[in-house]
């Protein structure tokens, strides 16, 4: 029993233990069990999630700025290409285009794991994402599919929610898309530097040849950049004769992943290495050298400017990405031939090629279609355009004093005091004449021939009322914008700094534009008819949908009569005036010379700040001004000749010859004298007297014939007297005589009148005073010289 019982028991002894081992083996064992069960869920989990979202990924459509168009500039007719906008510099071509070293270039340089691996790179995100943990620079660790991926379809934002969405559309575009057709697209979008987007543009931009001429190293080197264009620059470097040292180490890197690869042999690389292909110096954008960029310059401005006025149905973005089709008013006639005549008249030399800024504009009277224009130096080299800046305008403004005298009653035939000083009563302001000469009583077309700027400031002093407001008015309303810019559009730019009533304006101390300048003289030539300047024809859209259409917008703001007497006094400064120089123009003609002074406000020095011939035919109207350094540099004692009828006025004359070369010659209508109340007493013609009666036989000097019963002809080509007495005070002397030696009445008397010594001031046009000027206590106003 003993034994039986001590048997069981111990029995019982064994299965407890077993008990006891089963318990202590079994909590590990259910953590175990349950963490790899709970592991397991997550995992499918996980698996289901990521199936769920991979399957909810849809292709976005591609970033607007891949998917751009370029926008072409035509000259008017819209046949030739005057320039283009473009968002992108990017020409694609096709897989089969490409070169091979191209492919394995890239591939060694951006993914070599791009032929095997998925599209996304788990190493490379895990490292990243660690590193970016961290706190390191942010990194990206994208392959190739993964950079398609984000320049296409994603933006350039550094963050993980970006990431994870690269990393599954990348997935997605791997599977829908063969290795070479993603490759291709990269090739073809990628930014290279320099402005060029894809393998073309940049074979180009770096070799100047097409992409399917490069060689293992052109291709190493455009590999090498992508990564960034700017540290790799081939032009980034302090010492010029060395290589950039991050590109040549760059280089060199990737030949050493094509060797490898197998792609070119160790040979070949070590070869290679040795040194960088020859690389081109990166050249500024062609398409605006010359001329052409300050031309799509405006036009961009202008498309804008209809865009916020609502008359365009566009964007802003279109300008450079719709694919819009622009024609504009400029004529590659009209532009040709301003800039070769400016080239063959401006005087030569280096001083002048930097410091001298010739400007010039041409307006069609009627429409006012900008068609041409010279904006001054090259686009690259100044983006400064002369003919919207403009500079001071002096007696070109005398056209619209002689339209706001005629419109307050004034003809032609009045006169006025042409005598030197003229002083304003109660002031201590005077104004004088081009070497204070004295010319007596004038009448409008005298006081135009000669430029006599007493005889305009007495024409504003004898109007009724505000005498400089009204010149101020028939400026604004033939074309010239005012000192501030009204909310109409008026011209190119839309204000004229400066311009304001005062008593001077007739001198032209305001900065006008020529292509506004130009337009004010093309209502003279249309008879009085002002027509809103533009230079913007038509525009439609990629699929030839009209999205705007110029409309003439124009208006009546002279009489004919007096836009026709004051065009008839203009043609006299060309057949008898200052403004001979346009007479080779062989056609009837009528402009007018403009000689602008500017003043030290410390100094009170004088000088010629600008030069400025302005004339017209019936079909066309040009301004040219000449100016110096920031646009009041001296001219004087610097230009040969300085006088707006000499260089500006040879320039005008080259400008409309090649312009108008084979057009029809159209005859100016015959002046109308009109017939006026003058608003103040005073101002009858002026008749001569007869010289007194002599005993001797000796011949006499006869008196002015008496004005005849008919108007003369006026044939612009043949020089005419005039209807009526111009009453001559001596012998006919130039506006424009040279710097040095000035025109003089007597040779020892070079600035009449005589007899006193000099003080050491100037007169309007930079000369020197030679008398104190009846010892007024002022200066002399600055404006005009002619």
């Amino acid at each position: 029993m003993s034994g039986t019982h001590r048997a069981l028991a111990s029995g019982d002894d064994t299965g407890d233990a077993e008990d006891d081992g089963k318990k202590k083996r079994g909590w590990p064992f259910r953590i175990f069990k349950w963490s790899l069960i709970t592991g397991l869920v997550f995992a499918l989990l996980g698996v289901a999630g990521f199936v769920f979202v991979y399957t909810k990924t849809t292709v976005p459509d591609p970033n607007a700025d891949f998917e751009t168009q370029t926008t072409h500039i035509y000259y008017a007719g819209g046949k030739n290409e005057l320039g283009s906008f473009y968002t992108h510099n990017r020409e694609s071509i096709s897989y089969g285009e490409m070169p091979d070293s191209i492919k394995d270039a890239v591939v060694a340089a951006e993914n070599q794991s791009f032929w095997k691996d998925q599209g996304i790179d788990p190493r490379g995100i895990l490292r990243a994402a660690f590193s970016n943990a961290q706190g390191n620079d942010q990194q990206g660790a994208s392959t190739i599919t993964q950079q398609y991926v984000k320049i296409l379809y994603l933006t350039q934002e550094r963050s993980y929610k970006r990431k994870i969405k690269e990393a599954f559309l990348s997935l997605k575009i791997h599977r829908q898309q063969t290795k070479e057709r993603i490759l291709e697209g990269y090739l073809n979008t990628i930014y290279f530097g320099r402005g060029a987007y894809g393998v073309e543009a940049a074979a180009k931009a770096y070799f100047k040849k097409k992409a399917k001429e490069l060689t293992v190293k052109e291709s190493a080197v455009l590999a090498s950049v992508i990564n960034n264009p700017t540290l790799f620059d081939p032009d980034n470097r302090d010492d010029k004769k060395k290589p950039n040292p991050y590109l040549m180490e760059r280089y060199q890197y990737v030949l050493r992943g094509m060797a490898e690869a197998g792609d070119i042999t160790v040979e070949e690389k070590d070869k290679a290495s040795q040194r960088l292909p020859e690389i081109k110096s990166e050249a500024r954008d062609n398409r605006l050298r010359g001329q052409r960029g300050h031309a799509l310059t405006m036009v961009q401005n202008e498309l804008e400017r209809l865009i916020d006025a609502g008359e365009l149905k566009a964007s802003k973005q279109d300008i450079e990405g719709g694919g819009l089709r622009v024609t504009t008013t400029f004529t590659k006639r009209a532009m040709d031939a301003a800039a070769t005549a400016v080239k063959e008249e401006r005087p030569e030399g280096r001083e002048f090629d930097r410091q001298l800024h010739v400007a010039v504009a041409s307006v069609e009277p009627g429409t006012g279609a900008v068609r041409g224009f010279y904006g001054g130096q090259d686009f690259l080299k100044s983006e400064f355009n002369w003919a919207v800046e403009g500079g001071m305008a002096g007696s070109t403004m005398k056209a619209y004093t002689m339209a706001a005298a005629m419109k307050d009653g004034f003809e032609l035939k009045d006169s006025f005091d042409g005598d030197s000083p003229y002083e304003l009563e109660g002031t201590d302001i005077a104004f004088d004449n081009q070497g204070f000469k004295d010319y007596g009583r004038v009448d409008m077309i005298k006081a135009a021939e000669d430029s006599i700027n007493t005889a305009y400031i007495d024409m504003i002093m004898s109007m009724e009322g505000d005498g400089a407001a009204k010149v101020l008015r028939a400026a604004t309303d033939m074309g010239i914008p005012p000192d501030e810019a009204p909310e109409r559009h008026m011209g190119y730019p839309n204000r004229s700094n400066g311009l304001a009533p005062e008593v001077g304006i007739t001198l032209g101390s305001a900065t006008v534009s020529p292509i506004n300048m130009a337009n004010g003289y093309a209502t003279i030539a249309n008879r009085g008819k002002w027509a809103e300047p533009y230079i913007i024809e038509k525009v439609v859209d990629r699929n030839g949908e009209e999205l705007y259409s110029h409309s003439v917008q124009g208006k009546r703001v002279l009489d004919e009569g007096i836009a026709d007497d004051v065009s008839y006094a203009l043609q006299q400064v060309v057949t008898a005036g200052s403004g001979s120089e346009a007479l080779n123009l062989g056609r009837p003609a009528a402009g007018k010379t403009g000689t602008a002074t500017g003043k030290s406000s410390k100094t009170g020095e004088e000088w010629v700040s600008s030069s400025w011939f302005v004339g017209y035919t019936p079909q066309l109207s040009t301004a040219v001004m000449y100016v110096r350094g920031k646009g009041s540099g001296p001219l004087d004692n610097w230009l040969p000749e300085y006088f707006g009828g000499s260089y500006p006025a040879r320039t005008w004359t080259n400008v409309m010859s090649r312009i108008l070369e084979g057009e029809e010659e159209i005859p100016f209508p015959e002046p109308a004298y009109v017939e006026g109340d003058a608003p103040s007493e005073g101002h009858d013609p002026y008749t001569p007297p007869p010289p007194e009666p002599t005993k001797t036989k000796e011949p006499t000097k006869e008196p002015p014939s008496s004005p005849p019963s008919s108007p003369p002809s006026s044939d612009p080509t043949e020089p005419t007297e005039p209807t009526f007495p111009t009453f001559p005070t001596g012998p006919p002397t130039s506006e424009d005589p040279s710097p040095t030696e000035p025109t003089t009445s007597e040779p020892d008397c070079p600035f009449p009148p005589c007899g006193r010594e000099p003080d050491g001031r100037r007169d309007g046009g930079g000369q020197p005073l030679d008398q104190p000027r009846l010892q007024l206590a002022r200066e002399p106003y600055a404006g005009s010289l002619d």
